[in-house]
């Protein structure tokens, strides 16, 4: 009786095990559905495809869980892209994986200040991050940094999707380091371009005027002379539109971390600053460090080491962007940040920007925004212009690349739940949507896909760039830049400085040359163990300045005619594959 009794019990137990087994393996599943059904659409993906993938992250889920993950924390800067995955895709993981996911949403000079502080502890505050490629520099040479590339064929292995095709991601090699290994895994991306209003560029009479003063057509301006042309012309010769004050010009200058990147994002580049050289100029980058023939070390920032900081064509792009900010923008343009000043274009006043962000593409198609009846904006974008010191073979402008970074001081568990959920907002079946919202595309399926085919008039230009050579010329903060984090931070003290008419614009870069020299000192004097700085000894400026490399001499004439292009000519030529 007791032989049978224990049979029983064992059958039940298996059962009632079983049961267990299946319950594991279907939960999820529902929700799953409920989300591929609808907020995951469309997709590249046919939706068995995405519940086949949905299926692999509750799988993988299921093992975290069982090693006694509950929640996962990260963190990412203030953009409509990281709002939708904190808000909306945050949810849905949580709901399909069973893992909470507090996803924090805080501004980007922020970001970079807790990353410093978690390098600077050994104890990462996130489990993981999104910062930008940016810091590519910064963490192969410290290597507190994960190199994905190791993580993914060694302990993340059994953690990674197979399905993440890491080929279909437009922007690793921004986050690829010299030695060949990828750091960061591409979240969002956004370019810095012109934009302009289309409609009003159109209109016969301002192109007639604008010929009869200038000799040349009102298009979109190929170098800045031009730009500025154009800037004088609708602040002080059309002056108003439809009963409404214009301006010719957009910018910012109020004296915040945000000044920086207004600057460290290629504007040195754009005017010519550096060496010719794709993502970054060889051995002068877009920021004026010299590095080593090999790439390796950093030897400075000055003319006098070798460096283009206060070069004469980095004193001109300053030179342009004080006189530009308070002769052509609006008043108020002069006390705005970055997030303030990016709006402005839409409200109807301004006639062109040279620095703007395709990461405010989203919110410029917002009903009550300079929109046509149908919802097709009434502005585009593109290539920025050219300063007079700027070559071929030079990079074009700055891409943001914001990138999943995880720190080595993370507990396995953790950094492993975070990797799935940075796969997870990344993946397929979700990335098309997730464009759709934030317009800052990383995957080439999604350039390419038949909605962006059938849609692309909405988004003025964006498509065809992204379809085009050009965003790779389009690019972030390189190699050459050891310690983002306290290097950055010099950009915006020193150039306020010129903002405020406090300096020059040649004292205040003398001054900012001096601080990164300085840092690179400091910096080499730690004994970094990778690429560390050796810095040149001072000399004679002179003896660096040249016409056949960065830092370049100063020209004789820093504006040649202003020179224009018809804006379906640049269509035609990003059709036709090719930058420009």
């Amino acid at each position: 009786m007791q032989h049978r009794r224990r049979i029983v019990a064992l059958a039940v137990a298996g059962v009632v095990a079983g049961a267990c087994a299946n319950h594991a393996a279907l939960a999820g599943t529902p929700e799953a559905q409920k989300w591929v059904d609808s907020e995951f659409q469309p997709s590249t993906l046919t939706k068995q495809q995405q519940m086949d993938e949905m299926k692999w992250f509750i799988d993988t889920a299921a093992k975290l869980k069982s090693q006694g993950v509950k929640e996962v924390h990260v963190v990412s800067e203030t953009i409509d892209t990281h709002m939708y995955e904190s808000k909306t895709l945050a949810k849905a993981f949580t709901e399909i994986t069973g893992i909470q996911v507090k996803h924090d949403i805080i501004q980007e000079g922020d970001v970079v200040e807790k990353l410093q502080t978690s390098m600077q502890s050994g104890q990462s505050i996130y489990d993981g991050w999104i910062s930008d490629s940016d810091l590519i520099g910064t963490h192969y040479r410290y290597g507190v940094i994960v190199p994905l590339s190791d993580y993914m064929a060694g302990e993340g292995k059994q953690y990674t999707n197979p399905g993440l095709d890491l080929k279909d991601f437009i922007g690793t090699s921004f986050t690829t380091a010299p030695d060949k290994k990828l750091y960061q895994l591409p979240d969002q991306q956004f370019a810095n371009l012109y934009w302009f209003r289309a409609d009003w560029f159109a209109r016969k009479d301002l192109q007639d005027k604008f010929k009869a003063k200038y000799g040349y057509d009102l298009g979109v301006p190929v170098n800045w002379s031009a730009y500025e042309d154009i800037a004088d012309f609708f602040t002080n010769d059309v002056k108003t539109v439809d009963g409404e004050k214009v301006y010719g010009h957009m910018d910012y200058g109020k004296k915040d971390p945000s000044l920086g990147w207004r600057f460290t994002d290629a504007w040195l580049s754009m005017a010519g600053e550096a060496d010719k050289g794709i993502p970054n100029g060889i051995p002068v980058d877009e920021w004026g460090i010299r590095v080593t023939p090999d790439g390796c070390h950093p030897v400075g920032a000055s003319v006098s080491r070798g460096g283009g900081t206060n070069s004469p064509a980095a004193v001109f792009a300053t030179t342009k962007y004080v006189d530009w900010l308070k002769k052509y923008a609006p008043p108020e343009a002069s006390g705005m940040t970055f997030s303030e000043a990016g709006p402005v274009p839409a409200q109807g006043k301004i006639a062109q920007q040279i620095f703007w962000y395709t990461a405010f593409t989203a919110s410029m198609l917002k009903p009550g925004n300079v929109t046509n009846a149908d919802g097709t904006p009434k502005w585009r974008m593109a290539p920025s212009p050219h300063g007079p010191y700027w070559k071929d073979g030079m990079q074009n402008g700055y891409q943001d690349v914001g990138s999943w970074t995880f720190f080595k001081s993370t507990p396995a568990n953790q950094r492993a739940a975070a990797w799935l959920y940075a796969q997870f907002v990344t993946s397929k079946s979700v990335s098309l949507k997730k464009s759709i919202v934030g317009l800052t595309f990383i995957r080439d399926s999604d350039i390419h896909s038949d909605y962006f085919t059938k849609n692309a008039d909405k988004y003025g230009g964006l498509i065809e760039f992204y379809r085009s050579p050009a965003r790779v010329a389009w690019t972030p903060t390189g190699n050459n830049v050891p310690d983002y984090p306290k290097m950055a931070q010099l950009w915006w003290k020193n150039v306020a400085t010129a903002a405020a008419g406090e300096k020059t614009p040649q004292a205040a870069m003398d001054s900012l040359a001096k601080e990164m020299d300085q840092v690179l000192g400091r910096l080499q004097r730690a004994g970094m163990k990778v690429c560390a700085p050796e810095l040149n000894a001072e000399s004679d400026p002179s003896k660096w300045l040249s016409d056949q490399h960065a830092p370049w001499k100063k020209l004789a004439n820093e504006k040649p005619k202003g020179e224009t292009v018809k804006y379906d000519q640049l269509l035609a030529a990003w059709k036709a594959g090719k930058v420009r």
